[in-house]
């Protein structure tokens, strides 16, 4: 949300009493709760995601005189977190989480480390017991500004109902500022429950649309490499900066190719563009390979080369020079060596860019047209070579985890939002995408498996409810399976497709790597079979309220998901798949 002027509302409950004399401001005292609701209300809150306890009943109870403000009802603490997050991405607006105690706090600590990793701007909440028996350990009582600080931008605990406005003003603030992140307030129950007549102060308007310095010096150095020898790196970044138009304009300017994050959070630049190469592998050797062919490479946004499994050498080779441009001053020249950085928003400092790149690449016109021409037959051959595989591997007597995958996107088109988190085909979904759209895709930076199921759920209240496709690997549907009965509960356009391989495939796959491993050699995957019993999918989505579909045949995965997107309901499809 770089660059979002926050627009001013003043809310507040006035009585004007004319003496004859002069006119007095009376405010009518109210309890913490609903001081938090109007604050709540001034910020253009729509949703608090929670799962009550007893410490938030003062709040549940506010909320019954409050219907513009509706409680999302996550059943479990982190699947309530996850919605929060998907919500934030997709409406491009901090969610608010109210979370239940320490207990809570602690069920949920591992979708905020994953809202941590991802810049999702949250304010999370969590009831307190009353400080006034503190000291007798009652409970449910807990440190709870210690418990969650390492996942948060700061936190601390509220001790009066007059400090709810500014706190929660500054937790608005704060989570969405460069870099964003999750920020934590504690609401003890007596603070709830006591009276106030605090003032509702009026919302500031705040410009953080920074352009970055020394652009021309960028583009002088930009202008000088030789037309095909720069990559562009389509960051994270791009997307909450609103800059997807502008890194298109970028890319064309050189014809050069664009790589998306080897870890994405979202593939903000459109997949059917020519110049689109995909997202980067994950290993520092498979990147360096790819990055051998440029004399340069320009990241737009940080945290561009996550890597997952170690292997010798750097991920940027020493022949390429890197550029950069944030707007977190902490990614520029962290790991490798920069030409230049420079920290500022991208939308508005590509905006000022590209007018000085026009002038200085006049002299590369032609190169630069050629480039064009050799892109657009380049991107058709690699769009032949996955129809040719696709064709290929349909034969298979069990669908492969590349046709299930290619089938699931043809039926889900290029407009319908897709939230991954299917290890088994989420590269093959990557590779198969072809959308003129910068936001059809999205995945969870910070790795913690269960954000899919529940993120897919705030994802579509983020868009209005508009359709949403969720794809999940059938270990990690367990983590968060709750998500189904909130889907269910407020009608939602979800289909959660589970890839089912019935095991942890990667781990397994990885272990088949290790020549030195002896699972291999003894065929005993201790902790990586999910088949003594199965998992009955759906069953479980039936007991959710859900209703369920297996697709067994490849042929009849396509039609599936379109009818599962046209129900306009929750609804669960599961595909088995191969484990190769």
């Amino acid at each position: 949300m770089s660059g979002e002027l926050i627009l001013c509302r003043h809310i507040r409950t006035q009585r004007m009493v004319d003496t004859g004399i002069k006119r007095l401001d009376a405010i009518e005292p109210r309890r913490g709760a609903a001081v938090l609701l109007e604050v709540l209300r001034s910020e253009g809150c729509r949703y608090i995601f929670g799962n009550p306890g007893t410490t938030e009943l003062a709040l549940m109870d506010a909320l019954t005189g409050a219907p513009d403000i509706r409680y999302i009802w996550g059943l479990q603490e982190a699947s309530a977190v996850a919605m929060a997050d998907g919500y934030a991405n997709a409406s491009g607006r901090p969610g608010f989480v109210n979370l239940h105690t320490a207990g809570g706090l602690g069920h949920g600590m591992g979708a905020l480390i994953n809202a941590q990793v991802s810049n999702t701007p949250l304010v999370v909440t969590a009831g307190q017991q009353d400080m006034r028996h503190n000291l007798t350990d009652p409970l449910l009582s807990g440190d709870l500004v210690r418990i969650a600080g390492p996942a948060m931008k700061w936190a601390t605990e509220i001790i009066n109902p007059d400090q709810i406005p500014l706190l929660v003003r500054r937790a608005f603030h704060d989570c969405t500022a460069a870099p964003s992140g999750p920020v934590f307030l504690s609401l003890p129950m007596n603070v709830m429950e006591q009276t106030s007549t605090v003032e509702i102060a009026e919302l500031s308007t705040i410009d953080r649309a920074a352009v970055a310095g020394s652009l021309d010096r960028l583009s002088d150095m930009l202008a000088a490499i030789k037309p095909g020898r720069l990559a562009l790196i389509a960051g994270d970044e791009i997307s909450p900066s609103g800059a997807s138009a502008e890194t298109v304009a970028l890319a064309e300017a050189f014809a050069a190719p664009v790589f998306g994050s080897s870890w994405p959070a979202h593939i903000p630049f459109p997949t059917a563009h020519p110049l689109w190469h995909g997202n980067l592998p994950t290993k520092a050797s498979e990147i360096r390979a790819i990055l051998e062919s440029y004399d340069a490479v320009f990241a737009l946004g940080g945290k561009s080369l996550i890597t997952i499994l170690y292997s010798e050498g750097p991920a940027v080779p020493p022949s390429c020079k890197v550029f950069q441009l944030s707007s977190d001053v902490r990614d520029l020249g962290r790991t490798y060596a920069t030409e230049l950085s420079c920290m500022g928003d991208i939308k508005a400092s590509l905006t000022v860019l590209l007018p000085m790149l026009d002038r200085k690449l006049a002299r590369h016109r032609g190169a630069i047209a050629a480039l064009w021409e050799t892109a657009a037959t380049d991107h058709e051959t690699r769009r032949a070579a996955l129809r040719e595989r696709v064709k290929s591997e349909s034969v298979a007597a069990v669908t492969t985890p590349f046709v299930a995958a290619a089938e699931v996107v043809r039926a889900i088109g290029p407009h319908v939002a897709i939230i991954d988190e299917a290890p088994a085909t989420m590269v093959s979904v990557r590779s198969l995408l072809e959308s003129s759209s910068p936001r059809q895709y999205s995945a969870c930076r910070g790795g913690g498996l269960g954000w899919g199921m529940p993120a897919a759920v705030g994802w579509s209240l983020g868009l209005d409810r508009q359709p949403v496709v969720a794809l999940l690997g059938d270990g990690a549907s367990m983590y968060s399976p709750q998500a189904l009965w909130t889907a269910a509960y407020e009608g939602l356009p979800v289909t959660f497709v589970v890839m089912n391989n019935r095991e942890y495939n990667i781990l397994k796959n990885f272990s088949k790597s290790q020549p030195h491993y002896l699972s291999p050699r003894a065929n005993r995957f201790i902790a990586m079979d999910i088949s003594d019993p199965p998992i009955d999918f759906l069953a479980l989505a039936a007991a959710m309220g859900v209703p369920a579909r297996r697709v067994a045949r490849a042929v009849d995965i396509a039609g599936a998901v379109e009818d599962g997107i046209a129900s306009n309901r929750p609804n669960l499809i599961e595909i088995p798949i191969g484990t190769t």
